[in-house]
């Protein structure tokens, strides 16, 4: 048979279940995961591995219509997930009736690459409800196989995974077979901070915030981190810390908490606060953050 490989890119609307979905095939929690919408801002690679192939998932930001230049940077980050797909997935959840931006919805529907729709969530849903959206999305994107599917529950997953591996074209690998993901691992502290900082702050703060690990030092039996997080404003930078820092010291403790998980190692993580102003709208500052790429 020879082996397989290929790129599975995965997009929808903000918070439809991406980030679970890409973790359920991997098995790691690569991509972070919480209630709030805009939480996935990267493209993120999560690879699979077989006797005869290699799955690379691609996790992707929400869909949503650029407000600022992240936001911009980060829809550009789904545009690229349409050039190099073998197999698109589609995820939306019950009672969704449309993508928010029809150009994107467009490229979906006139896709000449397969299209996997899935409808996540349907431990949220009855028989009845089931059937009609299976029905409505039949009619928006007929060129789709639909497959409802719980990604938290594992519901369906392993089917839609050995149809993916059906689709995949011939190839060799692509990465080594011991190999994860193409992110480095400064880039899963960064996002552990950040799903932290998603949590336990309201309103703006998370969104205003980026997370730079200026230090990491890998011993034999400890990792020692030094991580900065960025704001926009003095303000904020007040949040974060807390009343006598009893915010931040949280933050820090949950995040290391997942890391000493995450590398199998003792984490000595030391994390300050730093306001860096409007970052999200300078293109120099985004550029460093490893968002815009042009």
């Amino acid at each position: 048979m020879g082996h397989k490989a290929g790129f599975v890119n995965i997009i929808g609307n903000p918070n439809v279940g991406k980030s679970t979905l890409m973790n359920a095939f991997v098995g790691e929690k690569l991509s972070i995961i919480t209630s709030k919408a805009q939480t996935t801002r990267h493209r993120i690679l999560g690879i699979v591995n077989g006797d005869d192939f290699q799955v690379l998932f691609s996790d992707t930001p929400g869909i949503i219509k650029p407000a600022y230049e992240l936001q911009q940077s980060m829809m550009d980050f789904v545009k690229s997930a349409f050039e190099d797909a073998d197999v698109l997935i589609y995820i939306v959840e019950i009672g969704e009736k449309a993508l928010k931006d029809e150009a994107f919805f467009n490229k979906i529907t006139n896709s000449k690459i397969p299209v996997l729709l899935l409808l996540n969530k349907i431990d949220t849903s009855n028989q009845e409800q089931l059937e009609e959206q299976v029905q409505l999305w039949a009619e928006k994107v007929p060129n789709a196989e639909i497959y409802p599917i719980s990604a938290l529950q594992g519901f369906n997953v392993k089917e839609v995974f050995n149809r993916i591996i059906e689709l995949l074209p011939q190839s060799p690998p692509f990465y080594p077979k011991d190999q994860l993901t193409d992110k480095p691992e400064r880039f899963f502290i960064n996002e552990s901070i950040r799903e932290k900082i998603l949590l336990h702050y309201k309103k703006e703060i998370p969104y205003a915030v980026e997370v730079e690990t200026e230090e990491f030092h890998e011993e034999e039996k400890i990792i020692r981190i030094r991580s900065v997080i960025m704001v926009e404003r003095e303000t904020q930078k007040g949040i974060i810390i807390g009343h006598k820092g009893s915010a931040l010291k949280r933050v820090g403790t949950e995040a290391r908490k997942d890391l000493e998980k995450f590398f199998g190692k003792q984490i000595h993580l030391e994390i300050y606060v730093k306001v860096n102003k409007n970052w999200r709208s300078n293109q120099n500052q985004l550029r460093r953050f490893g968002y815009n790429q042009k």
